[in-house]
């Protein structure tokens, strides 16, 4: 494994090459790893660019931009998704960013992968969407997950130093009407939202959206993660316990990162829906990761938390079959580490953050 620094962004990255071997990868055709899990669920990340800055994710004045001709192309995202769902077992793509509905040919791409006859969904926060849900939805979008980690306009503007909370709600209410459905991604910050939890899931499940819970996970670029400030899924679930009653789901989990919970009004015993916790770093559930991911600039990374990533991007301008193409996947995915970055016990803080990453 070699070292190199990517222009584009100033971060340095390691690229595992091409041409280092990772020993004794069995003959078998899907991205499987060393402790026996098979990849099946592909994030596409299609920018590292966002017109929001939430003080968890991004520097105040954004991250460097990297070169357009640095990006795959419609094209290019085409045919590694092609190659996945044909001959690696992908089943869902999830395309991310960044924020993805800032690529222009956004629908484009949409409809390329929507014709290979895999499950394709979109994680953006909303801000644009209204002048393009239906046109996603006609091109092949299944379904969306938005970021919103309130419904409070100040604090919203706290949280994201953009104040930007209508185009949000009139996102989500374009979904809506184009026939997507909807998921809320929410973090939780110590002292800043986390008082408002219950607030929001009030609000999803009136509107009939299931809200999950995530972790503050340290992939902030700046590395200002503290695990003593982060909201935990134990707390998540005592603040919802002071209005909601939650009750373990039924059913399987079948690699999702989210534990669901049926939920109840704790003053009626009502059945009001469903909510989701993703516990990332307090309740790791590594050991049931379906997940492979490609950055922008076409790496595969097999994990958030590691540094590793293999270019796929490269290989293929330069002239790649698709059998040389596979064959780099399934060797990245091969080395996959154990959990959280390193296969011994701690967090990593990997150098890219998420908007970098794609989740």
């Amino acid at each position: 494994m070699t070292a190199r620094m990517l222009p584009s962004t100033g971060l340095l990255r390691r690229v595992r090459q091409p041409s280092a071997p990772i020993p004794h990868r069995p003959d078998d055709d899907g991205l499987l790893d060393r402790f026996g899990r098979r990849a099946v669920d592909l994030r596409v990340s299609l920018t590292e660019r966002c017109n929001l800055r939430c003080t968890y994710c991004m520097p105040e004045q954004g991250l460097p931009v990297i070169p357009n001709e640095s990006l795959m192309t419609a094209e290019e995202i085409e045919r590694l998704v092609r190659l996945g769902a044909a001959h690696l077992g992908i089943r869902k793509v999830r395309f991310t960013g960044g924020e993805p509905l800032l690529r222009r040919d956004l629908a484009d791409v949409i409809a390329r992968t929507a014709a290979l006859g895999v499950e394709v969904s979109l994680t953006t926060n909303a801000i644009g969407l209204a002048a393009r849900a239906a046109d996603l939805r006609a091109a092949g979008l299944d379904r969306i997950n938005v970021s919103l980690d309130t419904v409070d306009p100040d604090v919203f503007a706290e949280v994201t130093r953009r104040p930007f909370l209508d185009r949000v709600l009139d996102g989500i209410a374009a979904a809506d009407d184009a026939g997507l459905g909807v998921k809320i991604n929410a973090v939780l910050l110590r002292g800043v939202n986390d008082h408002l939890a219950p607030d929001l899931l009030a609000w999803c499940l009136d509107r009939g959206h299931e809200l999950r819970f995530i972790e503050q996970m340290p992939l902030d670029p700046g590395h200002a993660w503290d695990g003593d400030d982060m909201v935990t899924a134990a707390e998540t679930r005592a603040l919802l316990g002071d209005r909601f009653v939650l009750t373990p789901h039924d059913a399987p989990r079948d690699g999702a990162p989210a534990e669901r919970f049926r939920v109840a009004a704790r003053s009626t015993g009502d059945e009001l829906g469903t909510v989701g916790v993703i516990a990332s770093v307090t309740e790791s559930f590594c050991a049931d990761c379906t997940r492979t991911r490609l950055t922008a600039e076409g790496h595969v990374r097999s994990c958030l938390f590691s540094d590793d990533e293999s270019d796929l991007l490269g290989p293929m301008r330069a002239g790649a079959s698709d059998t040389d193409v596979l064959d780099l996947w399934r060797r990245a995915m091969w080395a996959k580490p154990r959990d959280h970055g390193d296969d011994a016990d701690g967090m990593v803080h990997p150098s890219r953050g998420m908007s970098a990453i794609g989740g």
